[in-house]
């Protein structure tokens, strides 16, 4: 079964990521992007139910209730779902980039932001979906670690490390995919979260293990509309956020050289992802988090 690639509904495109990010936490922010993606979809979507009974399983809050046995409830006044041959569950695993570069953006709404908004919804997601899910905030070392797991409580403790982490440093890619194999890394999901400021080159070949062995890799890569289109009228001095090296642009270079190298450097990543069989998915932080939940749906109909 596959979701419908069409336009999300009209409440699911108002939640817009400012909207969002303005809320009390990321708890409250994940749950109304994804039970606005979730509407926003064709009603007869089904979740990874196949047509075959299988079993029974208790129902649990936020399951799809149209899958509740009501002739058992009637009988026993419990609460169950049907289960179905091929329901599968799977793991995601969220690497979280946190370093300086991210802080980029509106004050409301950096790059970071918006990356810990997508982690934080993608995570509610999987935990809605019955996955487990795990998270790796990094820069250029491992700075919070929790490994893939559906037990009580985990979603809990992987929204309290995305809340809490703060952007700095310069990035290593080398070191959230090492941790995470480390552990003992199994086939599912993996998505890494980043403006992915580097060599494609170099960042396939650290995530080319996790692709080789099984592991669906979905590279989002979020950047600030700023980036894709500067609106400089006159030369700037401009630093960077990591090293700290500076270099003086011109308007015209920003208007007409820097646009064409941003897009070359975007389908080079593009290209060397689906390389290694892994997908890529550009975002701007003024998309909705409908565009890239519904694509994780989509990702994650392929581990069945």
């Amino acid at each position: 079964m596959s979701v419908p690639a069409g336009t999300v509904g009209t409440r699911a495109s108002l939640l817009q990521p400012e909207v969002l990010s303005a809320l009390a936490n990321l708890t409250l922010a994940a749950r109304a992007a994804v039970e606005g993606t979730l509407i926003g979809l064709h009603r007869t979507v089904q979740f990874g139910f196949s047509q075959e009974f299988a079993e029974y399983r208790p129902y649990v809050p936020g399951d799809d209730t149209r899958f509740i046995d009501w002739n058992v409830y009637a009988r026993s006044e419990r609460t169950v779902l049907k289960r179905f041959l091929g329901e599968t569950n799977t793991h995601l695993m969220l690497l979280l980039d946190a370093s300086a570069s991210m802080a980029y953006g509106a004050p409301r709404l950096s790059k970071f932001r918006y990356a810990q908004l997508l982690a934080a919804s993608l995570a509610y997601l999987a935990a809605r979906q019955h996955d487990a899910v795990g998270v790796t905030v990094f820069d250029q070392a491992v700075r919070e670690f929790r490994a893939p797991s559906s037990r009580t409580g985990q979603l809990e403790g992987v929204l309290h490390l995305i809340e809490r982490a703060l952007p700095a440093r310069r990035t290593d890619y080398r070191a959230p995919v090492e941790r995470f194999r480390a552990h003992g890394a199994r086939r599912g999901m993996v998505a890494l979260l980043s403006d992915f400021y580097c060599d494609p080159a170099a960042l396939i070949e650290e995530v080319r293990p996790l692709a080789f062995q099984g592991s669906d890799v979905v590279l989002f890569q979020i950047l600030d509309p700023r980036e894709l289109a500067p609106a400089l009228r006159e030369a700037a001095v401009l630093e960077d956020m990591e090293t700290g090296e500076q270099v003086e642009v011109s308007a015209d270079y920003v208007r007409g050289i820097y646009p064409a190298r941003v897009r070359r450097h975007v389908q080079a990543l593009r290209e060397a992802a689906a390389a290694v069989g892994a997908d890529h998915l550009l975002l701007d932080t003024s998309q909705p988090l409908a565009v890239p939940l519904r694509e994780y749906l989509l990702f994650r109909q392929r581990r069945r």
